[in-house]
Protein backbone atom coordinates (compact mmCIF):
# COMPACT_ATOMS: atom_id res chain seq x y z
CA UNK A 1 0.00 0.00 0.00
CA UNK A 2 2.86 2.24 -1.18
CA UNK A 3 2.03 5.87 -1.06
CA UNK A 4 -1.39 5.17 1.22
CA UNK A 5 1.06 5.04 4.50
CA UNK A 6 2.42 8.91 3.59
CA UNK A 7 -1.02 10.10 4.74
CA UNK A 8 -1.51 10.64 8.59
CA UNK A 9 -3.91 8.62 10.18
CA UNK A 10 -4.72 6.19 7.06
CA UNK A 11 -4.49 3.23 9.47
CA UNK A 12 -7.21 4.47 11.90
CA UNK A 13 -9.40 5.18 8.91
CA UNK A 14 -8.96 2.11 7.06
CA UNK A 15 -10.04 0.02 10.27
CA UNK A 16 -13.35 2.90 10.51
CA UNK A 17 -13.99 1.28 7.12
CA UNK A 18 -13.84 -2.17 8.04
CA UNK A 19 -15.81 -1.67 11.56
CA UNK A 20 -18.52 0.20 9.77
CA UNK A 21 -19.03 -3.28 7.41
CA UNK A 22 -17.74 -5.69 10.10
CA UNK A 23 -21.18 -6.45 11.05
CA UNK A 24 -22.22 -7.33 7.51
CA UNK A 25 -20.44 -10.49 7.91
CA UNK A 26 -21.37 -13.13 10.12
CA UNK A 27 -18.59 -15.32 11.24
CA UNK A 28 -15.23 -14.11 11.98
CA UNK A 29 -13.64 -15.67 9.20
CA UNK A 30 -15.45 -13.60 6.93
CA UNK A 31 -14.81 -10.80 8.30
CA UNK A 32 -10.91 -11.73 7.96
CA UNK A 33 -11.48 -12.32 4.88
CA UNK A 34 -12.66 -9.11 3.69
CA UNK A 35 -10.48 -7.28 5.20
CA UNK A 36 -7.78 -9.27 3.55
CA UNK A 37 -9.60 -9.04 0.02
CA UNK A 38 -9.64 -5.31 0.50
CA UNK A 39 -6.02 -4.97 1.64
CA UNK A 40 -5.31 -6.93 -1.67
CA UNK A 41 -6.91 -4.38 -3.61
CA UNK A 42 -5.20 -1.40 -2.44
CA UNK A 43 -1.90 -3.37 -2.47
CA UNK A 44 0.72 -2.33 -5.49
CA UNK A 45 -0.04 -6.04 -6.90
CA UNK A 46 0.76 -6.36 -10.85
CA UNK A 47 -2.97 -8.09 -11.52
CA UNK A 48 -5.08 -8.22 -8.64
CA UNK A 49 -6.28 -11.97 -9.41
CA UNK A 50 -6.81 -14.11 -7.03
CA UNK A 51 -3.48 -16.22 -6.87
CA UNK A 52 -1.94 -12.47 -6.73
CA UNK A 53 -4.33 -11.32 -3.86
CA UNK A 54 -3.56 -14.50 -1.88
CA UNK A 55 -0.66 -14.53 -2.36
CA UNK A 56 0.36 -10.65 -0.91
CA UNK A 57 -2.62 -11.15 2.13
CA UNK A 58 -0.42 -14.54 3.14
CA UNK A 59 -2.64 -17.43 1.96
CA UNK A 60 -1.30 -20.51 0.89
CA UNK A 61 -4.00 -20.19 -2.44
CA UNK A 62 -7.19 -18.27 -3.48
CA UNK A 63 -9.87 -20.74 -2.03
CA UNK A 64 -10.57 -18.63 0.76
CA UNK A 65 -11.06 -15.34 -1.12
CA UNK A 66 -12.79 -16.81 -4.10
CA UNK A 67 -15.19 -18.31 -0.84
CA UNK A 68 -15.89 -14.89 -0.01
CA UNK A 69 -16.77 -13.68 -3.82
CA UNK A 70 -19.12 -16.73 -4.34
CA UNK A 71 -20.21 -19.00 -2.03
CA UNK A 72 -20.41 -17.54 1.27
CA UNK A 73 -23.21 -15.40 3.12
CA UNK A 74 -23.03 -11.99 3.49
CA UNK A 75 -25.45 -9.31 1.86
CA UNK A 76 -23.55 -7.17 -0.63
CA UNK A 77 -26.19 -4.76 -1.10
CA UNK A 78 -25.53 -3.66 2.61
CA UNK A 79 -22.37 -3.44 2.43
CA UNK A 80 -23.10 -0.82 -0.70
CA UNK A 81 -25.20 0.87 2.10
CA UNK A 82 -22.46 1.49 4.41
CA UNK A 83 -20.08 2.39 1.67
CA UNK A 84 -22.59 5.15 0.40
CA UNK A 85 -23.24 6.76 3.71
CA UNK A 86 -19.45 6.35 4.29
CA UNK A 87 -18.85 8.59 0.98
CA UNK A 88 -21.71 10.98 1.65
CA UNK A 89 -20.49 11.75 5.48
CA UNK A 90 -16.90 12.45 4.86
CA UNK A 91 -17.09 13.96 1.47
CA UNK A 92 -19.91 16.21 2.90
CA UNK A 93 -23.20 17.56 1.57
CA UNK A 94 -24.54 19.92 -1.56
CA UNK A 95 -22.33 17.39 -3.83
CA UNK A 96 -23.18 15.70 -8.01
CA UNK A 97 -24.33 12.53 -8.34
CA UNK A 98 -23.01 11.19 -11.57
CA UNK A 99 -24.59 8.44 -13.61
CA UNK A 100 -22.89 6.87 -15.86
CA UNK A 101 -21.39 3.15 -17.11
CA UNK A 102 -18.59 1.65 -18.04
CA UNK A 103 -17.73 -1.77 -19.85
CA UNK A 104 -15.64 -4.68 -18.40
CA UNK A 105 -13.78 -6.72 -21.48
CA UNK A 106 -14.03 -10.46 -20.88
CA UNK A 107 -13.56 -13.46 -22.96
CA UNK A 108 -16.04 -16.18 -23.27
CA UNK A 109 -19.80 -16.43 -23.10
CA UNK A 110 -20.55 -17.80 -19.67
CA UNK A 111 -19.80 -14.28 -17.28
CA UNK A 112 -23.32 -12.79 -16.04
CA UNK A 113 -24.24 -10.30 -18.69
CA UNK A 114 -21.53 -10.84 -21.09
CA UNK A 115 -22.38 -9.98 -24.97
CA UNK A 116 -21.05 -8.45 -27.95
CA UNK A 117 -22.48 -4.99 -27.25
CA UNK A 118 -20.53 -1.25 -27.65
CA UNK A 119 -18.75 0.19 -24.87
CA UNK A 120 -16.84 3.48 -24.50
CA UNK A 121 -13.95 1.25 -22.74
CA UNK A 122 -13.02 0.48 -26.26
CA UNK A 123 -14.61 2.93 -28.22
CA UNK A 124 -16.07 0.07 -29.86
CA UNK A 125 -18.35 -3.59 -29.51
CA UNK A 126 -17.14 -5.76 -27.51
CA UNK A 127 -17.03 -9.21 -25.86
CA UNK A 128 -17.63 -7.33 -22.26
CA UNK A 129 -19.99 -6.58 -19.20
CA UNK A 130 -21.56 -3.46 -19.02
CA UNK A 131 -22.37 -1.68 -15.24
CA UNK A 132 -24.32 1.27 -14.73
CA UNK A 133 -22.70 3.10 -11.90
CA UNK A 134 -23.34 6.51 -9.30
CA UNK A 135 -20.71 8.58 -8.51
CA UNK A 136 -20.49 11.25 -5.87
CA UNK A 137 -18.56 14.46 -5.92
CA UNK A 138 -18.14 17.29 -3.72
CA UNK A 139 -15.34 20.34 -3.76
CA UNK A 140 -13.49 17.49 -1.50
CA UNK A 141 -13.60 14.47 -3.68
CA UNK A 142 -15.39 11.98 -5.34
CA UNK A 143 -16.12 8.08 -4.97
CA UNK A 144 -18.67 5.70 -6.47
CA UNK A 145 -21.54 5.00 -4.48
CA UNK A 146 -23.80 2.37 -6.19
CA UNK A 147 -23.79 0.00 -9.47
CA UNK A 148 -25.90 -2.06 -11.36
CA UNK A 149 -25.14 -5.38 -13.99
CA UNK A 150 -26.60 -4.39 -16.92
CA UNK A 151 -28.48 -7.41 -18.35
CA UNK A 152 -28.75 -7.67 -22.27
CA UNK A 153 -32.26 -9.24 -23.51
CA UNK A 154 -30.31 -12.35 -24.54
CA UNK A 155 -29.83 -13.17 -21.33
CA UNK A 156 -32.82 -12.39 -20.10
CA UNK A 157 -34.45 -14.20 -22.47
CA UNK A 158 -32.94 -17.15 -21.61
CA UNK A 159 -33.44 -17.95 -17.94
CA UNK A 160 -31.36 -21.77 -17.89
CA UNK A 161 -28.47 -19.62 -18.85
CA UNK A 162 -29.57 -17.05 -15.99
CA UNK A 163 -29.83 -19.41 -13.46
CA UNK A 164 -26.39 -21.40 -14.61
CA UNK A 165 -24.80 -17.91 -13.59
CA UNK A 166 -26.58 -17.80 -10.82
CA UNK A 167 -28.75 -14.64 -11.64
CA UNK A 168 -32.25 -14.80 -9.85
CA UNK A 169 -35.53 -15.30 -11.27
CA UNK A 170 -36.93 -11.63 -10.42
CA UNK A 171 -34.41 -10.33 -12.27
CA UNK A 172 -35.98 -9.33 -15.45
CA UNK A 173 -35.00 -6.99 -18.41
CA UNK A 174 -33.98 -3.42 -17.38
CA UNK A 175 -32.85 -1.03 -19.68
CA UNK A 176 -29.63 1.41 -18.83
CA UNK A 177 -32.02 4.45 -18.29
CA UNK A 178 -33.95 2.19 -16.00
CA UNK A 179 -30.97 0.86 -13.98
CA UNK A 180 -29.80 4.80 -13.69
CA UNK A 181 -33.26 5.75 -12.25
CA UNK A 182 -33.46 2.60 -9.88
CA UNK A 183 -29.68 4.03 -8.59
CA UNK A 184 -30.92 7.73 -8.44
CA UNK A 185 -33.98 6.82 -6.18
CA UNK A 186 -32.73 4.76 -3.70
CA UNK A 187 -29.38 7.13 -3.25
CA UNK A 188 -32.16 10.16 -2.52
CA UNK A 189 -33.81 7.95 -0.46
CA UNK A 190 -31.39 6.86 1.39
CA UNK A 191 -30.26 10.24 2.18
CA UNK A 192 -27.19 10.88 0.16
CA UNK A 193 -26.64 15.04 0.71
CA UNK A 194 -26.22 15.60 -3.66
CA UNK A 195 -27.99 18.44 -4.36
CA UNK A 196 -27.52 18.32 -8.35
CA UNK A 197 -27.35 15.06 -10.73
CA UNK A 198 -25.50 14.96 -13.96
CA UNK A 199 -25.19 12.29 -16.59
CA UNK A 200 -23.99 12.40 -20.43
CA UNK A 201 -26.75 12.71 -23.66
CA UNK A 202 -27.52 8.61 -22.88
CA UNK A 203 -29.20 9.34 -19.89
CA UNK A 204 -30.29 12.96 -20.18
CA UNK A 205 -31.64 12.84 -23.37
CA UNK A 206 -34.51 10.24 -21.43
CA UNK A 207 -37.35 12.49 -20.40
CA UNK A 208 -38.38 9.74 -17.99
CA UNK A 209 -34.92 10.28 -16.67
CA UNK A 210 -35.34 13.82 -15.95
CA UNK A 211 -39.10 14.10 -14.29
CA UNK A 212 -37.96 11.69 -11.69
CA UNK A 213 -35.70 14.03 -10.95
CA UNK A 214 -38.05 16.50 -10.83
CA UNK A 215 -40.72 15.33 -9.05
CA UNK A 216 -37.34 14.53 -6.44
CA UNK A 217 -36.97 17.76 -6.35
CA UNK A 218 -33.66 17.39 -7.44
CA UNK A 219 -31.69 19.67 -9.75
CA UNK A 220 -29.90 18.61 -12.35
CA UNK A 221 -27.54 19.62 -15.43
CA UNK A 222 -27.58 16.76 -18.41
CA UNK A 223 -25.97 16.51 -21.71
CA UNK A 224 -28.37 15.84 -24.62
CA UNK A 225 -27.84 15.06 -28.42
CA UNK A 226 -27.89 18.16 -30.69
CA UNK A 227 -31.46 16.42 -32.28
CA UNK A 228 -32.70 16.70 -28.91
CA UNK A 229 -36.37 18.47 -29.56
CA UNK A 230 -37.60 21.05 -26.88
CA UNK A 231 -41.30 21.08 -26.44
CA UNK A 232 -43.65 23.65 -25.45
CA UNK A 233 -47.57 24.42 -25.72
CA UNK A 234 -46.67 26.50 -28.70
CA UNK A 235 -44.55 24.10 -30.58
CA UNK A 236 -41.27 21.70 -30.92
CA UNK A 237 -37.74 22.77 -31.77
CA UNK A 238 -34.27 21.49 -31.82
CA UNK A 239 -31.62 22.44 -29.25
CA UNK A 240 -29.21 23.00 -31.44
CA UNK A 241 -31.61 25.70 -33.92
CA UNK A 242 -32.24 27.68 -30.53
CA UNK A 243 -28.47 27.62 -29.49
CA UNK A 244 -27.74 29.50 -33.52
CA UNK A 245 -30.07 32.11 -32.79
CA UNK A 246 -28.73 32.82 -29.81
CA UNK A 247 -26.94 36.52 -29.87
CA UNK A 248 -23.38 36.66 -29.72
CA UNK A 249 -23.73 38.65 -26.56
CA UNK A 250 -25.46 36.13 -24.78
CA UNK A 251 -22.34 33.73 -24.63
CA UNK A 252 -20.26 34.35 -21.19
CA UNK A 253 -16.80 32.79 -20.72
CA UNK A 254 -16.68 30.30 -17.59
CA UNK A 255 -14.78 27.36 -15.91
CA UNK A 256 -16.59 24.19 -15.12
CA UNK A 257 -14.29 23.36 -12.91
CA UNK A 258 -10.37 23.09 -12.33
CA UNK A 259 -8.64 20.06 -15.11
CA UNK A 260 -5.17 18.74 -14.61
CA UNK A 261 -4.04 21.78 -16.59
CA UNK A 262 -5.58 24.22 -14.53
CA UNK A 263 -9.64 25.65 -15.21
CA UNK A 264 -11.46 24.19 -17.68
CA UNK A 265 -12.62 27.70 -19.39
CA UNK A 266 -15.18 27.77 -22.26
CA UNK A 267 -17.77 30.11 -23.99
CA UNK A 268 -20.96 29.23 -22.28
CA UNK A 269 -24.89 30.29 -23.63
CA UNK A 270 -27.96 29.30 -21.33
CA UNK A 271 -31.67 30.65 -21.49
CA UNK A 272 -34.44 29.94 -19.30
CA UNK A 273 -37.54 28.23 -20.66
CA UNK A 274 -41.11 29.18 -20.37
CA UNK A 275 -42.82 27.13 -17.34
CA UNK A 276 -44.54 24.01 -17.50
CA UNK A 277 -47.95 24.70 -16.66
CA UNK A 278 -48.84 21.16 -16.30
CA UNK A 279 -46.24 20.34 -14.55
CA UNK A 280 -44.48 23.51 -12.30
CA UNK A 281 -46.28 25.40 -9.50
CA UNK A 282 -47.08 28.98 -9.42
CA UNK A 283 -44.74 30.34 -8.58
CA UNK A 284 -42.29 28.19 -9.87
CA UNK A 285 -39.62 27.23 -7.24
CA UNK A 286 -37.09 26.26 -10.11
CA UNK A 287 -36.78 26.85 -13.34
CA UNK A 288 -35.89 24.68 -16.96
CA UNK A 289 -32.80 25.93 -19.20
CA UNK A 290 -31.61 25.67 -22.11
CA UNK A 291 -27.35 25.34 -22.43
CA UNK A 292 -24.45 25.20 -24.56
CA UNK A 293 -21.26 25.06 -24.14
CA UNK A 294 -18.62 25.96 -27.27
CA UNK A 295 -14.85 25.41 -27.40
CA UNK A 296 -12.51 28.72 -27.01
CA UNK A 297 -9.84 26.57 -29.87
CA UNK A 298 -12.76 25.56 -32.26
CA UNK A 299 -16.15 27.38 -31.50
CA UNK A 300 -17.56 24.94 -34.25
CA UNK A 301 -17.91 21.99 -31.11
CA UNK A 302 -20.33 22.12 -28.80
CA UNK A 303 -22.40 20.38 -26.45
CA UNK A 304 -25.32 20.73 -25.48
CA UNK A 305 -27.75 20.47 -22.18
CA UNK A 306 -30.68 20.99 -19.98
CA UNK A 307 -30.78 21.71 -17.02
CA UNK A 308 -33.43 22.10 -13.74
CA UNK A 309 -32.48 24.53 -11.11
CA UNK A 310 -34.00 26.40 -8.35
CA UNK A 311 -34.92 29.84 -9.01
CA UNK A 312 -31.64 32.21 -8.34
CA UNK A 313 -29.06 29.82 -9.20
CA UNK A 314 -26.42 31.29 -11.39
CA UNK A 315 -25.78 29.97 -14.91
CA UNK A 316 -21.83 29.92 -13.13
CA UNK A 317 -23.83 27.11 -10.62
CA UNK A 318 -25.12 25.48 -13.65
CA UNK A 319 -21.74 25.59 -15.82
CA UNK A 320 -19.98 23.79 -13.20
CA UNK A 321 -22.43 20.77 -12.48
CA UNK A 322 -22.40 20.04 -15.71
CA UNK A 323 -18.42 19.89 -15.45
CA UNK A 324 -18.73 17.50 -12.58
CA UNK A 325 -19.10 14.55 -15.05
CA UNK A 326 -15.73 14.68 -15.62
CA UNK A 327 -15.10 13.06 -12.27
CA UNK A 328 -17.24 9.72 -12.98
CA UNK A 329 -14.29 8.81 -15.47
CA UNK A 330 -12.14 9.34 -12.76
CA UNK A 331 -13.71 7.08 -10.49
CA UNK A 332 -13.79 4.63 -13.18
CA UNK A 333 -9.84 5.07 -14.03
CA UNK A 334 -8.43 5.12 -10.27
CA UNK A 335 -11.16 2.54 -9.39
CA UNK A 336 -9.63 0.13 -12.13
CA UNK A 337 -6.02 0.96 -11.97
CA UNK A 338 -5.77 1.30 -7.92
CA UNK A 339 -7.93 -0.68 -6.64
CA UNK A 340 -8.78 -3.81 -9.33
CA UNK A 341 -12.08 -2.60 -10.11
CA UNK A 342 -11.85 -4.48 -13.45
CA UNK A 343 -9.29 -7.56 -12.53
CA UNK A 344 -11.78 -9.80 -10.98
CA UNK A 345 -12.03 -13.71 -12.30
CA UNK A 346 -15.62 -14.34 -11.11
CA UNK A 347 -18.36 -15.53 -13.63
CA UNK A 348 -21.57 -15.57 -11.50
CA UNK A 349 -23.89 -12.66 -10.37
CA UNK A 350 -23.43 -12.56 -7.21
CA UNK A 351 -19.58 -12.62 -7.64
CA UNK A 352 -19.54 -9.48 -9.75
CA UNK A 353 -22.01 -7.74 -7.45
CA UNK A 354 -19.33 -8.72 -4.56
CA UNK A 355 -16.22 -7.65 -6.13
CA UNK A 356 -17.15 -4.71 -7.13
CA UNK A 357 -18.00 -3.20 -4.27
CA UNK A 358 -15.35 -4.20 -2.13
CA UNK A 359 -13.64 -2.79 -5.00
CA UNK A 360 -15.98 0.50 -4.67
CA UNK A 361 -15.27 0.40 -0.82
CA UNK A 362 -11.11 0.32 -1.66
CA UNK A 363 -11.28 3.49 -3.78
CA UNK A 364 -13.91 5.47 -1.11
CA UNK A 365 -10.90 4.63 1.65
CA UNK A 366 -8.51 6.35 -1.01
CA UNK A 367 -10.94 9.12 -2.13
CA UNK A 368 -11.53 9.92 1.46
CA UNK A 369 -7.98 9.90 2.13
CA UNK A 370 -7.20 12.35 -0.62
CA UNK A 371 -9.97 14.61 0.77
CA UNK A 372 -7.63 15.00 4.27
CA UNK A 373 -4.76 15.32 2.46
CA UNK A 374 -5.49 18.25 0.07
CA UNK A 375 -9.18 20.04 -0.09
CA UNK A 376 -10.11 20.68 -3.95
CA UNK A 377 -11.51 23.70 -4.32
CA UNK A 378 -12.57 24.77 -7.72
CA UNK A 379 -13.03 28.25 -8.52
CA UNK A 380 -15.00 29.73 -11.47
CA UNK A 381 -14.40 33.05 -13.35
CA UNK A 382 -16.63 36.44 -12.99
CA UNK A 383 -19.43 36.19 -15.06
CA UNK A 384 -20.56 39.35 -17.28
CA UNK A 385 -24.21 40.38 -17.81
CA UNK A 386 -25.16 39.66 -21.21
CA UNK A 387 -26.53 42.77 -23.04
CA UNK A 388 -30.12 42.55 -24.55
CA UNK A 389 -31.04 41.20 -27.80
CA UNK A 390 -34.32 40.48 -29.89
CA UNK A 391 -36.27 37.62 -29.65
CA UNK A 392 -36.42 34.72 -28.99
CA UNK A 393 -33.37 35.51 -26.83
CA UNK A 394 -34.62 38.03 -24.59
CA UNK A 395 -33.28 39.45 -21.74
CA UNK A 396 -35.16 39.19 -18.14
CA UNK A 397 -33.24 41.30 -15.43
CA UNK A 398 -29.83 38.96 -15.20
CA UNK A 399 -30.89 36.13 -16.93
CA UNK A 400 -31.57 35.66 -20.78
CA UNK A 401 -35.29 33.70 -21.73
CA UNK A 402 -36.56 32.59 -24.15
CA UNK A 403 -39.75 32.95 -25.80
CA UNK A 404 -41.59 30.94 -28.03
CA UNK A 405 -39.48 31.35 -31.59
CA UNK A 406 -41.19 30.94 -34.64
CA UNK A 407 -40.68 28.27 -36.57
CA UNK A 408 -38.47 28.54 -39.98
CA UNK A 409 -41.06 26.64 -42.31
CA UNK A 410 -37.56 26.07 -44.63
CA UNK A 411 -36.02 23.56 -42.00
CA UNK A 412 -37.03 20.24 -40.98
CA UNK A 413 -36.08 17.73 -38.33
CA UNK A 414 -34.03 15.09 -39.15
CA UNK A 415 -34.29 13.23 -35.79
CA UNK A 416 -36.18 13.12 -32.93
CA UNK A 417 -36.03 11.98 -29.16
Amino acid sequence: MEGITEVDGWGEELESVFARVAGRFGRADLRWRMRDYVRGLLAPVGRKNGWQLAEYVGHRDPAGLQHLLNGARWDADAVRDDLREYVGERLGPGGVLIIDDTGFIKKGTTSAGVSRQYTGTSGKIDNCQIGVFAAYSTGHGRALVDRELYLPKSWTKDRERCREAKIPDERTFATKGELARGLVLRCIAAGLPAAWVTADEAYGQDWSFRRLLEQLDVGYVVAVPKSQQIKSLAGIWRIDQLIEEAPEDAWQRLSCGDGAKGPRVYDWAAAKLPANIIFDPDPPTHHRWVMARRSLSDPSELAYYLAYAPTGVEVAELARVAGSRWAVEECFQAAKNQCGLDEYEVRRYVGWYRHITLAMLAHAFLAVLAARAQDTARGAAETTPPASSPSPWQRSGAYWTLSCPTPDPTRTDDSTH
